[in-house]
């Protein structure tokens, strides 16, 4: 019994080590998303905008038990954010949109952008990325790209801790950002940007501090 058990456990863990080796980063990524979670609490109920600040502009509705981004033909651009301010958090939700999309959401002040869709100036898919008046070249999800998901819904987590902010995506970790300047607490905004027709939509919106 002693040596058909132990035959057993080296073939489990011959197999477990043999996944391993396969997929090392999907491994280690995974991991570390769990490693440092906090218990998080929705800040959207699925039904109305309870807890949010609904700005002037027509661009924000709830619909499906999401919450849905859409400009005009004025193109104005909108803000949608929370009333709660947040200084270390871990900030989750699902994202979806398809086309030609620039939104992203925002914490800390001055303000921190995790971007999502395709960025004005650079003219590409940023998804991911860190926005600051510029995309830092060590701040940017390179990978993203083979992640993202277009017209189906993406999971996003942000964990920002002290100065150090960190993107997941999709499970996936794809950029880190330190940035010591932007320490102070503030609402956490959604983004529907100015000259450009687009729609965004949101869900199982959700955020927790340590």
């Amino acid at each position: 019994m002693t040596h058909r058990c132990s035959f057993a456990c080296h073939l489990v863990l011959t197999g477990l080590a043999a996944c391993m080796a396969v997929a090392p980063h999907r491994f280690t990524m995974a991991a570390a998303e769990r490693a440092d979670a906090v218990t998080l609490a929705e800040i959207f109920n699925g039904r109305d905008f309870t807890g949010w600040k609904v700005p002037a502009e027509p661009y924000w509705r709830v619909e499906n038990g999401a919450i849905v981004g859409e400009s005009d033909d004025a193109m104005k651009g909108s803000m949608l954010y929370t009333e709660k301010t947040y200084g270390d958090v871990d900030f989750e939700a699902e994202f979806r949109f398809q086309g030609d999309v620039d939104s992203g959401v925002m914490m800390r002040k001055p303000e921190v952008q995790v971007q999502i869709g395709i960025s004005r100036s650079l003219k590409r898919d940023m998804t991911g990325s860190f926005y600051v008046g510029k995309y830092p070249e060590e701040a940017q999800a390179k990978r993203a790209g083979a992640i993202l998901k277009p017209g189906e819904w993406n999971r996003l987590r942000i964990v920002a801790r002290g100065d150090t902010f960190t993107v997941w995506l999709n499970g996936e970790q794809v950029s880190t950002y330190t940035a010591p300047a932007h320490g102070e607490p503030a609402p956490i905004g959604l983004q529907v940007h100015k000259n450009v027709r687009m729609k965004v939509e949101f869900r199982n919106v959700k955020a927790g501090a340590p």
